[in-house]
């Protein structure tokens, strides 16, 4: 077997970026269509593929969480299909010029949304994000290389040789999109150095791999390295919203990086709160409670929180309790503790949540709404490639703009500047 060549493999998913980067909106939402349709009619090959994958993760010892995200059944491609149709219906940011404005001498000055150009995934577990990062990426004009974790490298491949034949049969260059399939941590360092060929990193998966990832990487990258994200109950929150708000945010999908794993407790409502609190907690999922010595009295075996429970991403049933003093106690916490994802507070005063907005400066702040609407699909993108919480170039959840940049485009009529 040939061995893989990270860097000529770059060169050519570059020289492949300025074809997907000319195709009209028409021409990508029928190759999105057309490849959502041969996923569908390869589902048979598809699953017997991930059933290699599974195999090989009981050899391993994959607890089931992780495998239950490895497989692939007839649903969950039909689910995978779905996604890329959907991306389909999303608006193409490409092409858009906005705020054209006329200058004093005449000319016209505005910016174009244009595609970033290569852009390169590392992911663990989730074959979907093969099919749906390469739909994402197709749709904003980008070429894409996807290296996805080992333990689904037959389910990546096999999605990817879907994705070839419609290229193929459509006569364009399949290396719009590489999947890599070495599956070594030396070829993500290859990967890493190939800045000339890429333009954008994104990792998804653990902190220890976007960390791995930042430290070693020549590429911009996109990071996210972890969501602490709070619920602070304000004293004029309805204590309804309140309880309905923390049980959704903690319990529905703790293992989800928008999780609360912090909850912040304005001391007024305490005597009020922390009861309809402990109960739901302990009704709806016994939730694991890590209490401030106030607030360790209300709830039945919870242990006294450190300074490292605050820090915590749990990704389980499990969750910081402290109660604050005043309004801006609750502020200087969450400015402290925040790993900039999304923060939400529970409050009927209007000046209050306002202030809590302009105060806090995480990606996505929320008032009276679930922790768990912070995502792309849920604020309105479509669909997201990943999450941000570093300031530059996209914040937050990143649907199909993201994946763009501006140029600046000038419209003149024979002017020269004096």
């Amino acid at each position: 077997m040939t061995q893989f060549n990270m860097a000529e493999n770059a060169k050519l998913v570059r020289k492949a970026s300025r074809i997907v980067a000319q195709l009209t909106t028409s021409q990508k939402n029928h190759l999105l269509t057309t490849m959502a349709q041969a996923i569908e009619d390869a589902s048979d090959v598809i699953i017997t593929e991930n059933a290699k994958d599974i195999q090989a993760g009981k050899d391993k010892g994959l607890s089931d969480a992780m495998l239950d995200r490895l497989l692939l059944t007839k649903q969950r491609i039909v689910d995978i299909a779905d996604a890329i149709r959907e991306i389909v219906t999303l608006a193409d940011p490409v092409g858009n010029i906005a705020n054209l404005a006329l200058r004093p001498n005449g000319m016209q000055v505005g910016k174009m949304r244009i595609p970033l150009g290569v852009i390169a995934m590392i992911y663990e577990s989730r074959p979907n994000v093969t099919a749906e990062a390469a739909a994402l990426c197709i749709k904003s004009g980008n070429a894409v290389i996807l290296r996805g974790g080992s333990e689904a490298i037959y389910s990546n491949v096999a999605l990817a040789n879907c994705l070839h034949q419609v290229l193929e049969n459509q006569g364009i260059d399949k290396n719009i999109v590489s999947v890599i399939p070495d599956t070594s941590r030396e070829i993500i360092n290859e990967l890493l150095k190939q800045r000339d060929s890429i333009d954008l990193v994104i990792p998804r998966g653990g902190e220890g791999l976007i960390r791995y990832v930042t430290e070693n990487s020549q590429i911009p990258v996109i990071q996210h390295f972890k969501g602490v994200c709070h619920l602070y109950i304000d004293k004029y929150a309805d204590l309804t919203k309140a309880v309905n708000i923390l049980v959704n945010g903690k319990t529905q999908r703790p293992s989800a990086c928008n999780s609360i794993e912090t909850l912040l407790i304005h001391q007024e409502i305490v005597e009020e709160f922390l009861p309809l609190a402990a109960k739901a907690l302990a009704d709806s999922a016994q939730v694991k409670i890590h209490a401030c010595e106030k607030s360790l009295p209300y709830f039945k075996d919870a242990t006294l929180a450190t300074t490292d429970d605050y820090h915590a991403e749990y990704l389980a049933q499990e969750i910081a309790v402290k109660i604050v003093d005043s309004f801006n106690d609750g502020l200087d916490h969450i400015n402290e503790y925040s790993s900039d994802h999304t923060e939400v507070i529970v409050s009927q005063d209007t000046s209050r949540t306002q202030q809590f907005v302009r105060a806090i400066n995480s990606s996505v702040v929320m008032i009276n709404a679930s922790s768990r609407f912070s995502d792309g699909g849920q604020l309105g993108l479509g669909s997201e490639i990943g999450i941000s919480t570093s300031k530059l170039h996209a914040y937050g959840p990143m649907g199909l703009s993201s994946l763009t940049t501006e140029k600046f485009v000038v419209i003149g009529d024979g002017q020269v500047r004096d």
